[in-house]
């Protein structure tokens, strides 16, 4: 029987699953799956250096009581983030020796907790919406998502149960709904974006794929701080946010996000229907305009230099940013404030522990000039509230859909432990 990432994270860390025979089994599927995904960076010898760090940590760990919690678990890791010993190239043509940087302090605290970097995972350009080569793993016609489009497909293929991405608009939501995994945006700076090459720093957000409710939760309590631990309800009340937001969704993926309600209410949860963000479009103008804005601060010097090098839907939003006024800039941080406090009046005025939404527009569209669209997750992104993407069902064709869950601000311990309690009533086969 074949073991789930957290079954095989236990086998690991008492010795029953020894760590090399995992790396043979590990890079036999990795060699059958990754030349059809292409979620990785190609590196040369990769599982030498596996087997060589996979050695390392055994002599450090003999003793299989004092293991740490993420003992000999692969992690892929979106190539904005830097890593020592790898190259960062960020999806870009720029000279690699500009981009580096010491590493982020999200992969020592995951690497010091046992895990082995896999490697480096595409990420488009910049982390903006320029594609890789990746391909969505359930079909290789169809986009992976983006930004985070390796570390999304390198758990949906299967290749690692732990992914890092980062999320400025819909991407780390958007493609774990794509590929069919969970996906994990905490509240903002709940994880330190240290290490990372930013987008836009007002907006950006360091986040976690993961291929169970245990893994994911292993590795958020390991980096989000603060953690509070708290008694919940088995159960939250439920809160959809109608008006022009749910209107966004596509007509199929509004259908399928309706009959996942449907079954949560036939399984005894509460679901309330609240108007909400009737300025949406107005919220959505805010946003691009900060993004912008701040990418063009970021990229400054670079862009100057190198403007030939940058693809032309990079260069488009940077030379959008340079005309927002400063006013502008202002506005749209303020507006995140505003949207947090809006959205927090709502759930407590009805009752609401969680909002419930379609995780993406629909499925992932064919073809891989584009990543999707990440509306369905620009609002919460703006807010900075937590979130987490689930699996909840798969189309006539074969693709996977998804719901996404969002707490309050700070509450990201709570959604987790809902998050395992949602997972399993929406999981696809029970909504096939």
């Amino acid at each position: 029987m074949r073991l789930s990432s957290s079954e095989r994270l236990a086998a690991l860390r008492e010795g029953s699953l020894p760590l090399a025979r995992y790396l043979d089994e590990l890079e036999a599927h990795f060699n059958r799956r990754e030349p059809a995904v292409l979620a990785f960076l190609p590196e040369p010898d990769r599982f030498g250096r596996l087997r060589r760090e996979a050695a390392a940590l055994e002599k450090r760990f003999p003793v299989s009581a004092n293991r740490p919690p993420l003992f000999g678990m692969p992690l892929g890791i979106k190539d904005i983030f830097h890593v020592d010993g790898f190259v960062t190239r960020a999806g870009s043509r720029l000279p690699p020796a500009l981009l580096q940087g010491p590493e982020a302090s999200s992969v020592t605290r995951l690497r010091q907790a046992g895990a082995l970097v896999l490697g480096k995972t595409v990420t488009t350009e910049f982390a903006y919406f320029a594609p890789g080569p990746t391909r969505n793993p359930h079909h290789p016609d169809h986009t992976p998502g983006g930004s985070s489009s390796g570390s999304a497909a390198a758990v949906g293929a299967d290749l690692c149960a732990l992914a890092l991405g980062t999320q400025t608009i819909g991407s780390i939501i958007r493609p774990a709904s794509y590929c069919g995994v969970l996906g994990f945006k905490p509240t903002y700076e709940f994880i330190f974006r240290d290490g990372v090459i930013p987008l836009s720093p007002s907006l950006d957000h360091v986040g976690l794929f993961a291929a169970d409710v245990t893994t994911l939760t292993r590795a958020a309590h390991l980096l989000v701080r603060p953690w509070p631990e708290e008694a919940l309800p088995a159960t939250p009340v439920l809160g959809v946010p109608t008006g022009p937001y749910l209107d966004r969704a596509e007509p199929a993926g509004l259908a399928h996000f309706e009959r996942a309600c449907a079954r949560l209410a036939a399984d005894g949860l509460q679901l309330r229907h609240v108007p909400a963000m009737d300025d949406f479009n107005a919220i959505e103008r805010r946003h691009q305009r900060l993004m912008a804005a701040e990418a063009a601060q970021v990229h400054a010097t670079w862009y100057r230099t190198h403007r030939t090098l940058y693809h032309d839907r990079t260069a488009a939003l940077i030379e959008d940013g340079l005309d927002v006024p400063a006013a502008d800039i202002l506005e749209g941080r303020e507006s995140r404030v505003r949207l947090r406090h809006d959205l927090r009046r709502l759930m407590l005025a009805h009752g609401i522990d969680l909002w419930l939404a379609p995780a993406a527009t629909g499925s992932a569209p064919r073809g891989l000039d584009s990543t999707g669209d990440p509306v369905m997750n620009l609002p919460w992104t703006h807010a900075g509230l937590p979130v987490v993407a689930v699996p909840s069902g798969m189309t006539t064709d074969g693709l996977p859909i998804g719901c996404q869950m969002v707490a309050g601000w700070g509450q990201d311990a709570r959604l987790l432990k809902w998050a395992g309690r949602l997972a399993q009533l929406l999981a696809p086969e029970s909504l096939a």
